[in-house]
């Protein structure tokens, strides 16, 4: 039985969205009872040549909005990249999750075999569909969301896998 593109791209962005959403929760209560400014912790960074915890949440959800636009064939929303709060930061992810669930199975349709032009790495691409959202978006994704939780987990929130994929 074949499975449709909407119910592999649309629900696994939303749910990791959601884990994450909570995460920042999490991340604001654990600031103020530890009296730390939620600034610092937005401006926190895993390495000094990694992006910081506010530009691992604006790429993920950038991810998570582009890959069903581009795979309906509708332009990709755009979002000006300047949050610098957490409200800010958490009416992205609830920006984001607004237009997925916007979204309808039927825009996703055939869109497996559709090609597929896009940026990869500074290099233009052509792609199917399903080896776009497999392969290319998927994992930048996974990859924006696990490193907001490293960042968060390395300086001391204490949270596990299961706030991770939270179901």
């Amino acid at each position: 039985m074949a499975v449709s593109m909407y119910a592999i791209a649309v629900p696994t962005f939303q749910k990791q969205l959601t884990a994450l959403d909570a995460i920042l929760d999490k991340a604001t209560e654990y600031a103020a009872a530890k009296k730390i400014d939620i600034s610092v912790l937005l401006a926190a960074r895993l390495y000094p040549d990694m992006f910081n915890l506010t530009r691992q949440v604006q790429l993920a959800t950038d991810f998570a909005k582009a890959a069903p636009a581009r795979l309906a064939g509708t332009p990709v929303p755009s979002f000006p990249d300047t949050e610098t709060t957490m409200p800010e930061i958490k009416q992205r992810i609830a920006k984001t999750l607004a237009l997925l669930a916007d979204v309808k199975p039927e825009q996703l349709n055939g869109s497996e075999t559709k090609q597929l032009t896009v940026n990869v790495g500074g290099k233009e691409v052509t792609l199917t569909g399903q080896d776009y959202l497999l392969h290319v978006s998927f994992p930048n994704f996974y990859f924006h969301c696990a490193t907001a939780y490293d960042i968060l987990r390395h300086n001391g929130l204490e949270i596990g896998k299961r706030d991770f994929v939270r179901g």
